[in-house]
């Protein structure tokens, strides 16, 4: 299970280093929205969530007790545990001590994504389970990298990418007319500064960058999975590439930089060597109760891999599922279709007790998420801001909005503390506003000439109402409360 296990020292090094950063991101993202957003008070309560689903659905450490003291608590002891790797730590006390450290991280971080409902239902969530779940057999520092770990991350990126390039041919038309890029730069979830510039770049240079993502997607995990050391090399500098290019041009929470870290799979000592100046120690053998281990989890891989397997080639192919609750090994895709247009909601209140057409609204800002037409689009990726994200799909469709919506604006209607937590600010710090209603408009981005005119980045016309104006009096608000569960 070793064999040659000496070649990859630096490749389980460099991997390991770059997994624990992303747990650091994920757990510090649950210990600051964890609480608003599933904790007792929250827009969807987890605890509700217990109550009417099986623990053998959606196993998870807070069936067995949920506060939100411990949710807090689970956070930062994962988040405590991935900076200990991110130092090397967890890896100088041996692989009992290691595969406790990351065996710990997937637990936890397990049992916030099989009780975060919609929040938690990302792909990069279970791809980080996948991950993480392989890494608790990687050993300390002193022993021998397990060669067919290395390998199984290689399996798993080939899912990942080709994944994601076969939804997209058998999704939306524009990713077979290249025209795709013309379109999401605009319209991805959370654009960044660079996004705006490349959504101006010549058609036929757009339509090149769908090419480079059908060989990033299509060609190259092919040469993952290939015996030949230069081939793999070469696949996964183009993976690797493409990667850093998504993330210059967008915000795809930890999407792209995780991808990267499995992609140091691909690479060996002799390779990255030339780029870090590190030794390994002397090696020793795998214990015999580890190579056990690998392999109860090479066979665990391979029967979980037939319905991820069948499922690339269905013709009904699903996009980032799982077809079990640990999620050990799943199915990836993403961007199978593309928004043409892009609508916003826009939330706004009035201290206004009286509505007339005099009355004075007053947008609420979120995070990242396009509001204010003079703010320049961030860069927040690797970390993941959950309310900006489902405040995109809400765009979409008013379904998508159906569990969380109407509890977020009767929060905004209390000036409740935890949820404004989520938002860029309070247009109503002194008293909570009598109204909040929600408007639904079309963004774009501003021209070069809009722009030296106006200093805006964005444009935008109005779509029709998306939320008529309600108060904590409203009768269909609190019907619609108590039918979700949100007030008993």
């Amino acid at each position: 299970m070793s064999a040659r296990g000496g070649e990859y020292w630096l490749t389980r090094w460099l991997f390991q280093r770059g997994l624990a950063l992303i747990y650091a991101v994920a757990f510090l993202g649950a210990i600051n929205q964890f609480g608003p957003l599933l904790g007792s008070r929250g827009l969807t309560p987890a605890s509700f969530f217990i109550e009417q689903v099986s623990f053998w659905r959606s196993p998870s450490l807070f069936y067995l007790h949920y506060s939100d003291g411990l949710a807090t608590t689970f956070g930062w002891i994962g988040l405590v545990c991935a900076l200990a790797a991110l130092a090397g730590v967890t890896e100088r006390f041996g692989t009992p001590v290691s595969m406790v450290a990351w065996g710990l991280m997937w637990l936890l971080y397990l049992s916030f994504v099989n009780v975060g409902q919609t929040w938690y239902a990302f792909g990069w969530e279970t791809l980080l389970l996948e991950t993480g779940f392989l890494a608790v057999f990687l050993g300390g520092r002193d022993v021998a990298p397990p060669v067919i770990v290395i390998w199984m991350l290689r399996w798993l990126l080939f899912r990942l990418m080709f994944g994601a390039g076969l939804i997209k041919l058998r999704g939306d038309s524009c990713w077979r007319d290249l025209t795709c890029l013309v379109y999401h730069f605009q319209t991805q979830p959370i654009p960044n500064p660079l996004s705006w510039y490349l959504a101006k770049l010549p058609v036929w240079m757009l339509k090149a960058g769908v090419l480079m993502n059908h060989l990033a997607e299509l060609v190259a995990p092919f040469g993952v999975l290939l015996p030949w050391r230069r081939v793999r090399h070469a696949a996964g500098g183009v993976i690797v590439a493409f990667q850093t290019m998504l993330i210059l041009s967008g915000n795809l929470s930890w999407l792209n930089w995780l991808t990267i870290v499995i992609a140091v799979g691909c690479f060996d000592d002799r390779l990255l060597g030339r780029f870090l100046p590190l030794h390994a120690p002397a090696l020793v053998p795998l214990a015999r109760a580890h190579e056990l281990a690998l392999v109860a989890l090479a066979a665990i891989v391979a029967l979980l891999s037939i319905r991820p397997t069948l499922n690339l080639l269905s013709g009904g192919q699903l996009m980032n599922a799982s077809f079990e609750p640990l999620h050990l090994v799943n199915t990836y895709g993403a961007f199978g279709s593309v928004s043409r247009q892009r609508f916003e909601v826009i939330v706004e209140g009035t201290a206004d007790s009286v509505l007339t057409p005099a009355s004075v609204w007053r947008e609420y800002q979120f995070k990242a998420k396009p509001g204010d037409l003079s703010r320049r689009p961030p860069i927040v990726a690797p970390y993941h801001l959950r309310l900006d994200w489902l405040m995109w799909f809400a765009g979409l469709s008013r379904e998508y909005a159906d569990p969380w919506f109407v509890p977020l604006v009767a929060r905004l209607l209390q000036n409740d503390g935890p949820t404004l937590s989520l938002m860029a600010g309070n247009p109503f710090p002194d008293r909570p506003p009598a109204f909040i209603r929600a408007e639904l408009y079309e963004y774009r981005f501003t021209t070069f000439a809009e722009r030296r005119a106006t200093g805006r980045w964005w444009s935008r016309t109005p779509a029709g109402e998306y939320l008529p104006p309600v108060s904590l009096r409203t009768p269909e608000l609190l019907d619609m409360l108590e039918q979700q569960g949100w007030v008993r």
